[in-house]
């Protein structure tokens, strides 16, 4: 066997605005997100009418679609920790040592994939799922009664466990394994090398990594955008006003947007959030983004281990430890079982697919999206540790954090709804107000400037969350279009994307808010999860010729194969 491919040079510019970027990518990029930035602000009906009818159509034939590869994704994360020869290879160099400790690997990985949304719906999905899901619908349970309580965990679980993480773990695996083991760019094309070669220089790698930028963006614009709504809803808990619509407010078609989201809100929000993101990302990986996402580690265990002592304590333990158990009876039947439409307006059959696509497809669709920025910020962050230890730290470990958010915040929201008098102040709240609405009625009767206090606490956790996630793309995506190159970029670019991205959230809220962005998003999402079918097969190739060429004592590593040709 010959050694593995471990050159794939990638034409960037050597002088000039673009110096060490690829001009193809960047440039080509920067005009799409740009039109759709035009598009939206000055001509929002239109786009909003036009994003929605072309959401219809993918959610009407490529469902199936999303629900299959995501289960692709998980078995193979799993196959590959599983294999006894695979799941040792290292992801870098032989001798290569973890760059960050433990504490701040998790804390870097959970902050920037998954923590923002964690604050909105650790809280609103078990309730929403609580009130219906499946089987709901098929009534083999009540909505809001207690025989529906394990059911709203089975989902909750399915949409925040290893089927999110194994996106973003395909990812960052194959990135490390073909940027720090083969040498080859840290960029997304590098990990189809076992499939397409040096063609990858060419037009075929611009395009993946073109798809890749704008799948990143839409993806990130996701989750600022949930974030946007709960930042505006916490500054509104401690005080500041003029952030939402007032009482009786409706939009142009006569629907109350009463408590939402106003311009000013908009503006102000992604003013701050992005403003700081820009000066992390200016500051690199090793010191903005790390020491945020350590605070924002130390903040959510504080506010987490406020809900399992002083929440509902004993209900959130059931949830957690009969939630897992359903959910991991229900994962394989979950993984592949498609909901067919009949077409008939409010049949079982219609209801069941057009939830599935609000939440499932919606999932899956979102965790695509945000995947080529989080998983190369995995890979970036992973260099030194093995398959299996990468699979088990990326997947199953943050998996297992998420479950744990939902038993006790999704949980102490239910019981107090139950049992604890609340009478719907949480239910009625929006998605982003619920936790706050839940901390209010919890420590408001003690002292009200308790209640103060810890919305001043997950306003700036959730700060965090924002600040990492923002600026952790902003890297990301100039790394893409710099060809994989992690050093220092020119500042003007880290400016553009943290500029691009807000406007791209701001610009989407406009033309619909957040249903916007989740349409533009499942669009998105649809042609890189075509990439990662293919990285999932590159990866697979990848090892299995490795643990060949290993057993006839071929190298493996890009040092090995230089160290053999001297």
């Amino acid at each position: 066997m010959k050694p593995p491919l471990t050159e794939l040079p990638i034409n960037t510019a050597d002088r000039g605005f673009y110096s060490g970027f690829s001009v193809n990518v960047t440039v080509v990029s920067k005009m799409i997100i740009s039109i759709l930035v035009v598009w939206c602000i000055f001509w929002p009906v239109h786009a909003g009418a036009t994003l929605g009818a072309w959401n219809s159509v993918i959610l009407n034939n490529f469902a199936a679609w999303y629900i299959w590869v995501v289960a692709l994704f998980v078995i193979v994360c799993l196959g590959l920790a599983a294999w006894p020869t695979g799941g040792k290879m290292l992801l870098g160099q032989p001798g290569d040592k973890p760059e960050f400790s433990n504490f701040s690997w998790f804390s870097m990985m959970f902050g920037a994939g998954i923590g923002v949304g964690m604050l909105t719906w650790a809280v609103a999905e078990p309730v929403a799922h609580f009130q219906n899901n499946p089987s709901v619908i098929q009534g083999l349970t009540t909505g809001g009664g207690e025989d529906n309580i394990r059911q709203a965990y089975v989902w909750s679980f399915l949409h925040w466990g290893v089927g999110a993480w194994a996106c973003y773990a395909i990812i960052g695996m194959a990135l490390a394994y073909f940027a720090y083991r083969r040498g080859l760019p840290l960029t997304i094309r590098s990990a189809l090398t076992p499939i397409f070669g040096k063609a990858l220089s060419g037009t075929i790698g611009h395009i993946i990594d073109i798809v890749a930028v704008v799948a990143t963006i839409l993806g990130v614009a996701q989750t600022l955008g949930f974030g946007v709504d709960q930042f505006v809803a916490g500054l509104t808990r401690i005080g500041i006003g003029g952030l939402v619509h007032p009482e009786g407010a409706v939009n142009a078609g006569g629907d109350s947007i009463a408590g939402t989201v106003n311009f000013v809100g908009i503006v102000v929000a992604l003013l701050f959030i992005m403003g700081a993101s820009t000066l992390s990302a200016l500051s690199g990986v090793g010191k903005g983004i790390k020491w945020l996402s350590n605070i924002n580690m130390v903040l959510s265990i504080f506010l987490l281990s406020f809900l399992i002592i002083f929440g509902a304590t004993w209900f959130g333990a059931t949830a957690l430890f009969v939630g897992l158990w359903d959910y991991f009876l229900a994962l394989p039947f979950l993984s592949f079982n498609v909901y067919r439409s009949d077409g008939v307006e409010g049949s079982e059959a219609f209801l069941l697919a057009q939830w599935q696509g609000w939440w499932p497809v919606f999932y899956w669709a979102w965790w695509i999206a945000f995947a080529p920025f989080v998983g190369l910020f995995l890979a970036r962050i992973s260099k030194g540790r093995t398959i299996r230890e990468f699979v088990l730290g990326a997947m199953l470990v943050p998996g297992l954090m998420c479950c744990i958010w939902f038993s006790w915040a999704g949980g102490t929201a239910i019981w107090l709804e139950l049992y604890g008098g609340a009478d719907g102040v949480i239910f009625s709240a929006g998605n982003g107000d619920k936790i706050f609405a839940m901390t209010e009625f919890m420590l408001a009767p003690i002292a009200q400037f308790l209640a103060w206090g810890m919305a001043v606490i997950i306003v700036v956790l959730l700060m965090t969350f924002l600040v990492t996630s923002a600026d952790s793309a902003v890297l990301i995506v100039n790394t893409i279009n710099a060809a994989g190159d992690e050093g220092p970029k020119a500042r003007p670019h880290i400016v553009f994307w943290g500029a691009a991205l807000a406007l791209v959230v701001g610009g989407l809220l406009v033309s619909g808010g957040t249903g916007a962005i989740q349409t533009a998003m499942v669009i998105g999402a649809l042609p890189f999860s075509v990439v990662m079918v293919l990285m999932c097969f590159a990866l697979i190739k990848a090892v299995y010729n490795d643990t060949r060429r290993e057993a006839k004592g071929v190298p493996t590593t890009h040092g090995e194969v230089a160290k053999a040709a001297a």
